[in-house]
């Protein structure tokens, strides 16, 4: 249910990350699973539009999930954002040979097999089995702990 409040969004999801080695596994592979979600989609779009596309489509929708939650959340959700789509046109600029959706699918795969190591360890399954809605709890998790070290507060 979208209605809960931010606190047990992040309890709930914090329930199935205890073991200090799945949190660590957490800090690597969640940020890598969302910049190569983003990376996956920026390619669908139109070209005459070229900022509008899937990526920044389900930035927007994210964004919106945020907000309700929490307005100092999602500026920081917000700068990630920023960050990804940063990183994205940044490794466009390179001219590799790997093109981006190739590099992107290696990534988030290997972020994946991270994220089961982790829960395995943890003894847990992951969040997103029970409600699809903690996919977008796992990063906004992740940035809780930062707002908690500088004191910012986690309010509506």
């Amino acid at each position: 249910m979208l209605n809960k409040p931010v606190e047990q969004w992040l309890s709930e999801y914090g329930e199935s990350h205890q073991n200090p080695v799945n949190k660590q596994i957490h800090w690597v592979c969640v940020p890598v699973i969302l910049w190569s979600v983003l990376a996956l989609l920026w390619p669908l779009g139109y070209s005459t539009l070229p900022w509008l596309n899937a990526a920044t489509i389900l930035i927007a929708i994210s964004i919106l999930f945020y907000a309700r939650l929490s307005w100092t959340l999602t500026l920081g959700m917000g700068v990630i954002a920023a960050l990804s789509v940063a990183l994205i046109l940044f490794y466009q600029s390179l001219a590799l040979s790997l093109p981006l959706w190739a590099f992107a699918m290696i990534v988030f795969v290997l972020a994946w097999i991270g994220q089961f190591v982790g829960h395995k360890i943890e003894g847990k399954k992951p969040s997103f089995f029970e409600d699809i809605q903690f996919l977008l709890i796992g990063p906004a998790w992740l940035m809780s702990f930062v707002y908690r070290k500088f004191g910012i507060p986690l309010s509506r």
